[in-house]
């Protein structure tokens, strides 16, 4: 019985070290998946669940590393073996609702929020982590606020959820609150290194980058290794570089190499390598982007997000025939509930840059359709039927895009008068049976943009008195008893492409063309001979093979020299 009973001492001590062991390998797990590195999380987590199966923590945190890579249903997997091994495990009903969320299954976001809270007691964790499901895309502050408010009261001293309050307070414009909330949470805990960066994250939304960066670095004080405040560094050097244009250039090359620091301190994850990809695509380096996905794309089961963004960057890098099949390999793998209207965006454009006009213009409406503050697309659409000679179309969706946007110029109402007058001009000359009437509303519609450019331009514009001279010559119905409401404008654009000498190559058709039309008004109208001869001679001279002038001089029988 001695024997035993020291046999039984000596082995407390080992029993103890084992339970000492797990723990800290469980605290482990968590600081990886704070430092990002969920790669060495994940492995850490799927050995607990074996080496300490009973325990529903294991599980919980597993599906949530799931969560923050993007892959629901091995979340939900997790969690219910959480909810498996312990029927009352509250943090693992905080996680099916995170799942229930992001498939947008409001009852069961309820149900299974309602019953993490009722299953809480004095546990601020499940709380905190439904306050973290709240803050997923699409982030709801609100009820995030709402939420941690309650965990608060249960435990205020609960650094975690109080950083995650902060970060509510943040996206709901309440800085001073989310401050408060931080300072809170370093009082308790001076180095945690979260909180720190979220400082600086909160005073590079208030544009008072220097005050971020030096939160960083008291980050990186603490923690020098700690990736995430390089992240959110690089992320800063972005925004500061899209808000001062003379810091641009430095600013993004700067953001690049700070992120660069943060994939060195992660495990260098296909996850941590998407997250370059979103950096890049925020940063608009498309030619990195299309590089970095490329070789992502090679890696089998790897999310879905590099195939929509080797679409976007190689869209941006006019490479349409990569960019086609990518976002059509995403949009039929990837789930209803995962598309957004951007991705039809993209879709439309790659169509159209492979020449499926047709249905890359029926992308670009299903993405207006879809995101409604998408008027600009009615430019590209109106570009594509424009290209493709469906002229009326065309100005039709340019009229729409002056109309609804806050970017139109100019150059967008002579496209739209420019479709207009073609419109116009392929049904007079159309050769379809029965012939189509030639609808003058559309000489109507191209005059007045036409008119309403020179009335905003600085100056006349020579190219916009052309076309409005060629659109007020369709006005005349009978060339034997013509009126002349083109002159003023021939005229017009003649004195403007000939005050600057010599003549452009490209005006000289358009003089000639302007020329001949004088010609015939003093020929038919005016009945002067020798100034129709002359200005016959000058379109000539401008274009020998000018129809008009040419059919003058061989009436005339001869060479009108």
């Amino acid at each position: 019985m001695k024997n035993m009973s020291k046999i039984a001492a000596a082995a407390l001590p080992l029993i103890f070290a084992g339970s000492a062991a797990f723990s800290q390998s469980l605290d482990d797990a968590k600081k990886a998946i704070d430092a990002e590195q969920y790669q060495k999380a994940k492995s850490m987590l799927k050995n607990l669940t074996v080496t300490q199966a009973d325990k529903d923590e294991n599980y919980f945190y597993l599906g949530w590393v799931y969560i923050l890579q993007d892959y629901a249903d091995s979340a939900k997997n997790a969690f219910t073996q959480g909810i498996a091994k312990n029927s009352k495990s509250a943090i693992n009903y905080a996680g099916l609702g995170a799942v229930a969320r992001l498939d947008k299954n409001s009852a069961a976001v309820t149900s299974n929020f309602n019953q993490a809270i009722t299953l809480a007691g004095k546990d601020s964790k499940p709380y905190t982590y439904i306050g973290k499901a709240y803050l997923l895309e699409p982030a709801d502050s609100k009820a995030a606020i709402d939420v941690l408010s309650k965990g608060k009261a249960v435990n205020p001293r609960d650094p975690e959820l109080l950083v995650t309050l902060g970060e509510a307070n943040r996206l709901a414009i309440k800085s001073s609150d989310a401050l408060a909330n931080y300072n809170e949470a370093l009082a308790i805990d001076p180095k945690m290194t979260s909180a720190i960066v979220a400082k600086g994250i909160l005073w590079k939304f208030a544009n008072n980058f220097e005050k971020s960066e030096e939160e960083f670095k008291a980050a990186l004080a603490v923690n020098p290794n700690y990736g995430p405040a390089y992240r959110a560094w690089a992320e800063t050097d972005l925004r500061w570089a899209f808000n001062d244009p003379k810091m641009a250039s430095a600013k993004i090359k700067e953001g690049t190499e700070k992120y660069k620091q943060y994939l060195s301190l992660t495990d260098r994850s296909i996850e941590s390598r998407i997250q370059y990809a979103d950096f890049l695509l925020l940063a608009g380096d498309f030619k990195t982007l299309q590089t970095e996905v490329t070789e992502l794309s090679k890696v089998a089961g790897t999310n879905l997000k590099v195939h929509r963004y080797l679409a976007y960057s190689a869209v941006e890098n006019k490479d349409y025939a990569t960019a086609l099949p990518a976002m059509t390999k995403f949009l039929a793998e990837a789930g209803e509930k995962r598309i957004i209207p951007r991705d039809y965006i993209y879709l439309g454009r790659a169509q159209i840059g492979t020449g499926a006009d047709t249905a890359g213009i029926n992308s670009l409406k299903k993405a207006i359709t879809l995101d409604t503050t998408q008027v600009d697309l009615y430019k590209d659409i109106a570009g594509a039927l424009y290209s493709s000679k469906n002229y009326i179309e065309a100005g039709d969706a340019y009229s729409d895009y002056i109309t609804k946007s806050k970017k139109v110029t100019l150059n967008d109402y002579l496209a739209m008068g420019r479709s207009y007058y073609f419109g116009y001009q392929g049904q007079l000359f159309s050769t379809e049976t029965p012939k189509p009437t030639p609808d003058d509303a559309l000489l109507t519609k191209a005059d007045s943009a036409f008119s309403y450019i020179q009335q905003k331009a600085s100056a006349p514009i020579a190219t916009v008195a052309l076309y409005q001279a060629r659109v007020n010559e369709y006005k005349e119905k009978d060339r034997n008893n013509i009126e002349g409401y083109a002159r003023p404008f021939y005229e017009q654009y003649i004195q403007l492409t000939t005050a600057k000498q010599p003549v452009a190559e490209a005006d000289k058709k358009g003089l000639a063309e302007a020329y001949a039309y004088l010609g015939t008004i003093y020929e038919f109208k005016e009945k002067d001979d020798a100034k129709a001869a002359e200005n016959y001679g000058k379109a000539r001279e401008y274009d020998p093979t000018n129809k008009t002038a040419l059919r003058y001089f061989q009436k005339k029988g001869g060479s009108g020299k």
